[in-house]
């Protein structure tokens, strides 16, 4: 089994210097690539010169995440590709137990690791903790990370779990099953593409796992913070798009209506914060969705599908409205 640790960085030489030695030193047995997605830094002469051992890929544009990793993915023959963050400390021994869990389940074709806090250690990471799931609108939450509840890891995630999204930051994938989905979808551009790429693969009968054995520290926030009302616009127009996309039947419409009303309570709330760019954030967000929808209803021909997708209804109204602040709370 072939692995490539795939590391796709803009104008990243900072976080190259930091995170790139824990990727080398403990990668063995693994191809290690940096794909630049054209940066206007060194980051390049930089790896090229401190890594020799770790391989290079140059695209042509800043095509974002999605298209960053399509088009440097379509160049390697790997048979396991793992996406991973510019801004993740790797750990020993972190390849190993997801690696085993491939050989094991031949019906496995993505994973993830443990994500931890790179600065608060004790604590999972927002990003992707112990392994993804969305509500019936598409709103996502992981094992130990509901909205802004972030869990201390205590050992109660260490276990093999079955999810229904992987994280991006740190992304397990067969490149059969890549190749089988055509990747990412482009339109996302980034934020919520892992979640539309692993609900294609679920589609196609793939089981997707977290596997907690593995664990990896994650900055997060490196490209675009929390604070930045771009990451707003993406993560509110993205989720939309993926219900377009994925879910079968005119029910869907229903849907996507009362995603809107709690999008805007969500806008509501920005205002009452002060938090105006957000507010407008997602005012844009809708718009953009508005103008992609009837290139997504020609994606939809190909992959709605009666995927069972949540387990929850609304993990808002468990959260904000019943204190379900924990996953072994939620009902």
């Amino acid at each position: 089994m072939t692995v490539a640790v795939v590391i796709l960085n803009w104008n990243g030489k900072a976080l190259l210097e930091q995170f790139l030695p824990s990727v080398v030193q403990y990668s063995q047995g693994a191809t290690v690539y940096v794909a630049d997605n054209a940066s206007t830094d060194d980051s390049v002469s930089y790896v090229s010169r401190a890594f020799p051992s770790v391989k290079i890929i140059e695209n042509t544009e800043n095509g974002g995440y999605a298209k960053g990793y399509n088009d440097a993915l379509s160049l390697l023959s790997e048979d396991i590709f793992v996406l991973l963050n510019s801004d993740v400390e790797v750990t020993e021994n972190w390849l190993e137990p997801i690696l085993s869990e491939f050989k094991n389940d031949r019906k496995l074709v993505a994973a993830q690791p443990k994500i931890l806090d790179y600065k608060n250690k004790s604590e999972f990471e927002y990003s992707g903790a112990a392994g993804g799931f969305i509500d019936k609108l598409a709103y996502p939450y992981c094992r130990g990370r509901i909205f802004s509840t972030i869990e201390t890891d205590t050992g109660q995630y260490d276990d093999i779990f079955s999810i229904f999204w992987a994280t991006g930051a740190c992304l397990f994938i067969t490149s059969h099953a890549f190749k089988q989905v055509n990747g990412f979808d482009e339109d996302f551009f980034a934020h919520q593409e892992e979640i539309d790429l692993c609900w294609r693969l679920h589609s196609l009968g793939g089981t997707i796992k977290y596997v907690g054995s593995s664990k990896i520290y994650h900055m997060g926030g490196a490209t675009l913070g929390a604070a930045n009302p771009q990451k707003t616009f993406y993560n509110f127009r993205n989720t939309l798009l993926a219900l377009v996309k994925n879910v079968k039947g005119t029910h869907v419409w229903w849907l996507i209506f009362k995603r809107l009303l709690w999008d805007g309570l969500a806008g509501l709330q920005f205002l009452t914060q002060g938090k105006f760019r957000h507010f407008f954030a997602i005012l844009r967000a809708h718009f953009s969705f508005y103008s992609l929808v009837p290139r997504f209803l020609d994606k939809r021909k190909k992959w709605a599908s009666n995927t069972t997708y949540f387990q929850v209804s609304s993990i808002v109204w468990q959260y904000f409205f019943r204190s379900k602040k924990k996953y072994p709370d939620l009902e």
